[in-house]
């Protein structure tokens, strides 16, 4: 949302905002910690109390259950504080009957810290319009219900902070309901102008409110993204005549950064890029002993020439790094840099700071290790013995790359580390910088990384990779929406340069085109490492990972040429990054509702947007369709709950195939046909009613 020159951008954008009114006598929480009228579970929330995310532009759904005894009704709204401390009211409606559950979605524009709580009341003049209704067509004490509703309309008019039209309004309606007319007791009961007079300003008696809970929003880039990894030392690399290679450099690097950007990725992450150390220093495809020129792998960190401040000087000198941002952000690219806290043995730290690593009975220090990998080439920090002096270390590592302009870094292996040390680091670098955005590579137990997500982490990885059945993909992708929506952000990474999963191994090219379509539409910030487009999909024996691994070696790609022979996947990514732009659906995390098919093999999923939250005036609904079986041609039927998207059962709309071109008219229930060879995915918008 862009302000005009000179203005300041809205806070939020809610359709349910209602003017803001004091809430003087209300019930809190205290020694009993239910107040008059319960307000329970309300949400978002976080386990361990720590507070909630969202990422300005998102769509933030505030629900909460309430109720009280009897059949007097009762209303509830959430009072938010914005970062600059101002205050706005908004009303939430009932979510379905008998739950007791209430509602309300609001976009939150501005960056920063906000507070909300839930406040509810006995609606007075819900409750009696509501019982009016059901007397007074039984002909049940009129006069009654018509004198109750003149006190009630005549105790709204003395309110003084009521509009003088309104108060005008509710004094003449008194006077009316005092001549006890059953008809016209009835038409104020059902006036549909009293509704929305008393929906904006509620006549309260019982009051009750929430207790303060915290929800902080980051920025755009925290939750929206399209990353791409590559190599530096890769980009540009030349094989010289006598079988040597010299080592691309940042300068190389730069030159590819406009393909990067044409494919419309935002982010351009960077494995580490210091020196390497040579101490055991791996070969290819993981090999104990190096050759000759070998480059070894880049988390092998620290050598002579320095260690996680430092840059590998193959790649340049800090001032080429300093060029290779700019470069980047001409490009609207943003850098990200991996984090890895460890060390090669010939890091400085080994030599200035033994104690911060493990040392084994013999004397030796202790390999990091992966059961039953082993990494001969890495010490892992142990954070025990001097866990202030590396904190202390690790924040002017992460202070040092924010300065060269470095606000996005990928962190490896954080579950390897203990949870308080990253509460702290993220905690005091955001302070200073609210914008630094940390993402979690942390492929481990769901209690491990949701909690790694609680205390800081912006983005995680997720079990995505991993997730390759409709049934999988049904329960990730409703868990990810939903369960842990309002702290843990998933980035779909389809790949990594570790990670080449059986189903991209053995599925074709089908394989990374339905991945991709997926990965692109599920979530609003997902990544490919760099071979993706190429369908690198040769594993070492009897590993998920790739062959002639990048990790250990140069890669050596023909890009355009790829391209120009229909042998590249760059065409799908360009065109799947330009629907995500186009589509302001696709940029939210909470949105996702899946649907049903006759197939097992068929995923169907919507993400809608209410044309309140969209920007343009009109609502914005995508409906995806995979065929997640990589070798069949699948004919189905779709079945659709299309009042997600406010179209009632049976009615027909247009849908059109951004894939494609391809335009149908659709209903609830739709025959498919999806080819894993030819398009195995449909990524519909629904087109908008005349």
């Amino acid at each position: 949302m862009t302000a005009r020159a000179g203005t300041r951008p809205p806070a939020l954008r809610s359709p349910a905002q209602i003017p803001p009114r004091e809430f003087d006598g209300a019930d809190l929480p205290g020694e009993l910690r239910t107040t008059r009228i319960p307000l329970l579970d309300g949400s978002p929330s976080v386990p361990g109390g720590f507070p909630a995310k969202a990422f300005a532009g998102e769509v933030v759904p505030f629900r909460v259950v309430s109720f009280r005894e009897g059949h007097d009704l009762i209303g509830v709204h959430v009072r938010l504080t914005a970062p600059t401390g101002e205050q706005s009211l908004h009303r939430l409606t009932a979510l379905a009957d008998g739950t007791d559950t209430w509602t309300v979605s609001i976009a939150l524009d501005l960056e920063g810290p906000w507070r909300y709580r839930f406040e509810a009341f006995s609606d007075d003049y819900a409750t009696w319009a509501h019982a009016a209704r059901l007397k007074l067509a039984a002909g049940v004490d009129v006069p009654v219900v018509a004198a109750l509703g003149a006190e009630l309309l005549a105790r709204a008019a003395a309110e003084k902070d009521r509009p003088a039209a309104q108060r005008r309004r509710l004094r003449e309606g008194a006077e009316a309901l005092r001549t006890g007319d059953a008809a016209i007791a009835a038409s104020l009961a059902a006036d549909p102008e009293l509704a929305v007079v008393f929906a904006e300003r509620p006549l309260m008696s019982l009051r009750s409110a929430s207790a303060d809970q915290h929800l902080h929003v980051d920025r755009t880039r925290a939750g929206v993204g399209a990353w791409y990894e590559f190599f530096p030392r890769s980009e540009g690399a030349r094989r010289l005549k006598d079988g040597s290679v010299r080592s691309g450099t940042f300068r190389t690097a730069a030159k590819r950064l406009p393909d990067v950007a044409a494919m419309g990725f935002d982010v351009i992450y960077l494995v580490p890029i210091h020196p390497i150390g040579s101490t055991n220093r791996k070969g290819r495809n993981n090999t104990l002993v190096a050759e000759p020129g070998d480059p070894g792998s880049p988390y092998a960190i620290g050598a002579a020439e320095g260690g996680h401040d430092a840059i590998h000087p193959d790649l340049g000198s800090a001032q080429d790094f300093r060029a290779f941002v700019r470069a980047a952000e001409k490009e609207g690219l943003e850098v990200a840099l991996d984090l890895a806290l460890q060390a090669s043995p010939d890091h400085p730290w080994v030599r200035e700071h033994p104690e911060w690593f493990t040392t084994l009975p013999d004397g030796t220090i202790a390999y990091a290790e992966n059961p039953p990998k082993k990494y001969q080439d890495i010490y892992p920090l142990n954070f025990d013995i001097d866990p202030e002096g590396i904190a202390a270390e690790m924040l002017r590592v992460v202070q040092h790359w924010v300065a060269q302009g470095v606000r996005i870094f990928r962190v490896d292996n954080p579950h390897t580390k203990p949870l308080r040390f990253w509460e702290w680091l993220i905690r005091t670098v955001n302070e200073s910088d609210p914008g630094v955005v940390f993402l979690a590579e942390a492929f481990t137990r769901p209690a491990v990384m949701r909690a790694l997500a609680a205390v800081g982490f912006q983005q995680s990885y997720s079990y995505f990779t991993w997730r390759n059945t409709k049934a999988e993909l049904e329960e990730f992708l409703t868990s990810i929406s939903h369960d842990t929506a309002d702290y843990m952000r998933p980035n779909l990474f389809v790949n990594t340069h570790d990670i080449l999963t059986e189903y991209l191994q053995f599925g074709g090219r089908a394989a990374y085109r339905i991945r991709a379509c997926i990965a692109a539409t599920a979530g609003p910030v997902y990544g490919v490492y760099a071979g993706y487009e190429l369908f690198e999909n040769v594993a070492r024996p009897g590993s998920e990972e790739n062959i002639d691994n990048e990790k250990y070696e140069y890669k050596f790609r023909d890009w355009r040429g790829a391209e120009e022979r229909g042998e590249s996947l760059a065409p799908l990514l360009r065109r799947l990054n330009a629907i995500r732009a186009e589509h302001p659906a696709l940029r939210q995390l909470r949105n996702l509702e899946t649907h049903w098919s006759d197939d097992d093999a068929v995923l169907v999923y919507s993400k809608h947007l209410d044309a309140a939250f969209t920007g343009t005036g009109q609502a914005d609904t995508i409906i995806v369709v995979a065929n997640v079986d990589p070798h069949s041609v699948r004919e189905t039927t779709v079945h659709l709950d299309t009042t997600r998207w406010g179209v009632p059962p049976g009615e027909p709309f247009e849908v059109e195939d951004l894939l494609t071109g391809s335009v149908w008219t659709w209903s609830d229930h739709n025959y498919v046909r999806l080819d894993a060879f030819a398009e195995p995915v449909h990524i519909l918008k629904v087109r908008e009613r005349a």
